[in-house]
């Protein structure tokens, strides 16, 4: 399932505490190196709807330019303060994501989908870099094909057990297939830092091409969410929990293009989290308490 409620709403609350840390941590750097970001998808949403998290949210997430994206993973480790490091497919063997994490050390969240992973994720905000889309619809076709395939690999490689929004017999089917991709991937020993080799050459084939559009090729539907580097820049700022966040300058059409009307709370079956199999706070500052729990 996509969402499941927390039980302890105290428990949701120190993760969204614990994370509203990193970002903070993650605006910092940011100013301090003259990097552009904007909060991106439901982050976004909660700035502009409840000015923090949604309700039952427990990420957040950024995106940045390419260019904006590789000085902040190349300088930031110079300026980040001790309790906290970048994870990705560069720095973590067995990552199973395209994208990087800013993470919380000596912290654990762990998905439910990621239990059986060898990977076992921090407390994290997810940071995606933002790709030249391709003009040529031709060349656009073949980057999407590539990194559909290659994302959905590397994700497969980490785990059998998908983020699935479908249940029954539909859900069976794609799990059992999923489990026998992620048997055979680990089988023939297909490295993750192979499939993230071939995604970033996907995702980077423009990267030296002026476009008209930026993407997150992460995403299963880059397009969807497609922009300019006017839509997004200069950025406008908005609250988020105690902090100042950066939204994209044509935040209401992108999410409304996205989202439909988005200041609507949506039914309980349409709504996301992350809820944890582990989670481990560590005493988070922001939090006040450590926070530990392992499900069965």
């Amino acid at each position: 399932m996509a969402y499941k409620e927390y039980e302890d709403p105290r428990e949701l609350r120190s993760v969204q505490l614990a994370v509203t840390e990193i970002l903070e941590e993650f605006c910092r750097v940011c100013e301090g190196l003259g990097v552009r970001y904007v909060v991106y998808g439901g982050t976004a949403i909660g700035a502009v709807r409840h000015r923090g998290f949604i309700p039952w949210d427990d990420d957040i997430d950024v995106c940045m330019p390419r260019e904006d994206y590789e000085r902040f993973l190349s300088a930031a480790p110079a300026v980040l303060r001790d309790r906290f490091e970048i994870a990705n497919a560069r720095t973590e063997a067995d990552f199973p994501s395209t994208y990087s994490q800013l993470t919380l050390k000596g912290t654990r969240f762990v998905p439910e989908y990621y239990k059986d992973a060898d990977y076992q994720p921090r407390l994290n905000i997810d940071m995606f870099p933002l790709d030249n889309a391709a003009d040529d619809p031709r060349i656009l076709r073949s980057q999407l094909r590539r990194t559909w395939l290659w994302g959905r690999l590397k994700f497969l490689r980490a785990t059998p057990a998908p983020y699935l929004e479908v249940e029954g017999w539909k859900r069976r089917m794609i799990l059992a297939v999923c489990s026998l991709a992620h048997g055979t991937l680990k089988m023939v020993r297909i490295r993750p830092v192979t499939l993230q080799w071939h995604w970033e050459k996907a995702a980077r084939e423009c990267e030296h091409t002026r476009t008209r559009l930026l993407a997150d090729f992460s995403d299963r539907s880059p397009m969807d969410w497609a922009v300019s580097l006017d839509d997004l820049f200069p950025a406008v700022d908005a609250q988020f929990e105690d902090l100042t966040v950066k939204l994209p300058r044509n935040y209401d059409e992108i999410l409304t293009r996205g989202y439909g009307n988005y200041m609507e709370l949506p039914p309980v079956e349409k709504r996301k989290n992350h809820y944890p199999h582990v989670v481990d706070l560590g005493g988070s500052d922001r939090s006040g308490h450590g926070s530990q729990r392992e499900g069965l």
